[in-house]
């Protein structure tokens, strides 16, 4: 292991001695810089490192590609970061096997949301026309926070709702906190945290019992003879609409007056109470020999995909202009705080995952709660009112 002054001059008469394949110089200011001399004439600079016990070899570049004070320039500023416990042969490893966010996205991102989501076409809708034609092609560790807040703010110039332009902050966040789970390489830093979404004012919509009598009437003259079952159900039930569409006769004791969702959208299962009139409901609906479902389309015996039309047919007999398939579930919650049940029990009733999605009916709670203030006081009739009265008399 020859020890020189390694310089310009010296790497162009290098040569290797008669009998070797190659020989290496380290050089005797830089620790570990190294130049590599072949019997075939090639040169190749390293830089030679100890990693704990590990001998590390670092590849700077070929002597023909990089000149001597360039190569010099890259071993002094990769010694300096061994110096400070850095380890350029393993981070260059880690880079090489960053994937792309597609390759990750198709190896296993996407098999990850199919293993456990029930419904992922929004997502997956957002995915193909937005996120991957956008970042698809760059590597993990390339996507910078920036990238992500210019992408948000192009959409809502675009024209698209503060909500759908947030879904680039979403789920660029969750599927980095997935690589990261995973152990990708390149996902250590999350683009997507702390960057701030739009501010989204919350829709909340509930049927008064008037809107829900015009509701009912509108849904039985329906062409689709399900709907008004589908319709009377998610009010009945608080539960999702694609819970509901899917669901199966082996799922339902209607004996202990329970259903049981499998898989919900917490991941989890979950158990719904059925109150009495929905009992009675279910052991009404028509039923085809064979067929698994509790609602299927009676043409195919499958459940829905789609009911859009027959649904807003309905909404516009009814009067209802600005009614979701949702809403009816927000209902369902509404009428449960209005009952003056407490939102753990609305959050247990709609299976959130934390109360703290139920948090938006809490001032239906609070409305609910001066109902009662007011109910208090007006038992006790006028009695303390008057003593203000006596009191100012005085």
């Amino acid at each position: 292991m020859p020890k020189v002054s390694l310089d310009a001059a010296f790497v162009r008469s290098a040569k290797c001695p008669e009998g070797k394949n190659r020989i290496e110089y380290f050089d005797t200011s830089i620790k570990g810089f190294t130049l590599e001399v072949r019997i075939s004439g090639g040169k190749t600079y390293y830089l030679r490192y100890r990693e704990r016990t590990i001998q590390r070899m670092f590849k700077i570049g070929d002597a023909q590609s990089i000149s001597f004070d360039k190569a010099r320039t890259a071993a002094e500023r990769l010694r300096s970061r061994v110096v400070l416990g850095d380890d350029p042969v393993e981070e260059r490893k880690i880079k090489r096997s960053t994937p792309t966010i597609a390759e990750f996205y198709r190896d296993t991102y996407l098999p990850y949301l199919q293993s456990y989501r029930r419904n992922m076409q929004s997502d997956y809708s957002f995915h193909q026309t937005h996120l991957l034609p956008r970042f698809g092609s760059k590597f993990l560790d390339e996507l910078t926070q920036q990238d992500v807040i210019d992408a948000q703010q192009s959409m809502r110039k675009a024209g698209y709702a503060a909500g759908t332009a947030n879904k680039f902050i979403v789920q660029i966040r969750y599927m980095y906190n997935v690589a990261k789970k995973r152990g990708i390489p390149g996902s250590d830093v999350n683009p997507a945290a702390g960057a701030k979404q739009f501010l989204v004012e919350g829709r909340e919509r509930f049927l008064t019992q008037e809107e829900i009598q015009r509701l009912r009437v509108a849904v039985e003259k329906s062409i689709n003879k399900q709907l008004k079952y589908i319709v009377a159900l998610l009010l009945m039930l608080g539960c999702r609409k694609l819970e509901l569409l899917n669901a199966k006769w082996e799922h339902f004791d209607l004996d202990r007056r329970t259903w049981k969702i499998p898989l919900s959208k917490s991941g989890k299962m979950r158990h719904v109470p059925l109150s009495t009139d929905a009992v009675e409901l279910l052991k009404g609906l028509p039923r085809w020999k064979g067929c698994p479902y509790v609602l299927p389309n009676p043409r195919s015996l499958k459940p829905y995909t789609d009911f859009h039309e027959p649904w807003h047919t309905a909404c516009r007999r009814a009067g209802l202009k600005d009614v979701r398939i949702h809403d009816l579930r927000h209902t369902f919650a509404s009428n449960l705080v209005n009952a003056g049940h407490s939102l753990f029990v609305v959050s247990r009733a709609l299976g959130h995952a934390s109360i703290v999605q139920t948090a938006r009916y809490s001032h239906l709670a609070d409305d609910t709660l001066l109902a009662a203030a007011d109910a208090a006081a007006n038992a006790m009739g006028n009695t303390w009112i008057d003593l203000k009265k006596s009191s100012a008399q005085h």
